[in-house]
């Protein structure tokens, strides 16, 4: 619609005199100037309210591989049989849960494949069951036999393996970050696309030793919020008499990714989703400051370099590239 104006202003020189060629031709400018800042304001305001992703189902890169801790080989899935729309007869995965999911703990459900009657549907999937929120970021999932089926289609495993929940564990994942920069404050930007570099607090986590973003479980009624903070909290800084800056801080996030997590602890009947929030330290003198502390489930905590090259557990990495486009930053 700009440059539609811009065009019809411009195509009046052709009619007017020669006073009328200048005025129109200064209001040209004027409408290019205004045009152009509106653009520049538009990218700000999209910048600032750039609206979360929620990736969608997608091939598994865990759906051949062993399932963690243990030397049970997931029942082999073709790309054309994960859905379960597609007819599977010789489909037959392994039954799997941990021995420590089993016994009962206070954050895992019963075990529904032993309970009968009235006891066995007890659980409400698809819905808000209790204090626990068996809702789908992806919507309605089917139920079979009792049983909640993954919404992203065939894992080769059955049952909740190393997961308390049947349906969606629901999880959140703060991603702290901030701008490289050298001993003299400055931005540091990428020699090749010459976009700043964006850091973020990375753990290694205890379990498997891979660099994950510092998340964690959604205890039962408790608000998305507060488990960032706290998981942060206890993953990276270790220090309780922080919580209170941790607090404030986290005060201000944005939404970068809510939906079903690529997890290699996900199950035919049980599986990952997250919220993933984005809390930015532009000017260096907030959350950058807070020395960071290794505790809880990681082994250790620093600060990483934003990458498209850096590798991450499960698929992290797909949450940190929309924190770097949020930023425009390199990657």
């Amino acid at each position: 619609r700009v440059h539609g104006t811009s065009c019809l202003l411009l195509s009046g020189v052709i009619v007017m005199g020669y006073f009328d060629v200048i005025v129109v031709a200064v209001t040209a400018v004027i409408g290019a100037t205004v045009a152009g800042l509106m653009i520049a304001k538009s990218i700000q305001i999209s910048k600032a309210a750039k609206s979360s992703t929620t990736i969608r189902c997608k091939r598994s890169r865990h759906a051949s591989s062993k399932y963690p801790g243990t030397d049970i080989v997931r029942f082999n899935v073709p790309d054309s049989k994960i859905d379960w729309n597609s007819n599977y007869p010789d489909y037959s995965p392994v039954k799997y849960t941990t021995e420590v999911v089993a016994a009962g703990p206070v954050w895992a459900d019963k075990d529904i494949t032993k309970l009968t009657g009235a006891d066995k549907i007890s659980i409400k999937f698809n819905e808000l069951d209790g204090m626990v929120d068996r809702r789908s970021f992806l919507g309605i999932y089917r139920v079979l036999n009792g049983l909640p089926l993954n919404p992203c289609g065939r894992t080769g495993i059955m049952e909740r393996g190393l997961l308390g929940r049947w349906g969606p564990n629901h999880a959140a994942d703060p991603i702290v970050t901030r701008w490289k920069r050298d001993e003299g404050g400055n931005k540091l930007y990428h020699d090749i696309t010459e976009k700043p570099i964006l850091q973020f607090v990375s753990i290694q986590r205890r379990d498997s030793g891979e660099w994950a973003i510092p998340g964690g479980m959604v205890d039962p009624g408790e608000q998305v919020s507060r488990t960032l903070a706290r998981e942060f909290l206890e993953e990276a800084v270790g220090d309780e008499r922080l919580a209170p800056l941790i607090k404030v801080a986290f005060n201000k996030g944005i939404e970068v990714y809510k939906g079903y997590v690529d997890d290699p602890r996900n199950t035919d009947n049980s599986w990952m989703e997250t919220v993933a929030m984005n809390f930015h330290d532009d000017k260096g003198d907030s959350l950058s400051k807070v020395y960071l502390q290794a505790g809880d489930d990681a082994q250790s905590v620093r600060w990483t370099d934003i990458s498209s090259e850096t590798s991450l557990y499960a698929n992290h990495i797909d949450f940190i590239k929309e924190v770097a486009e949020l930023h425009y930053a390199h990657f």
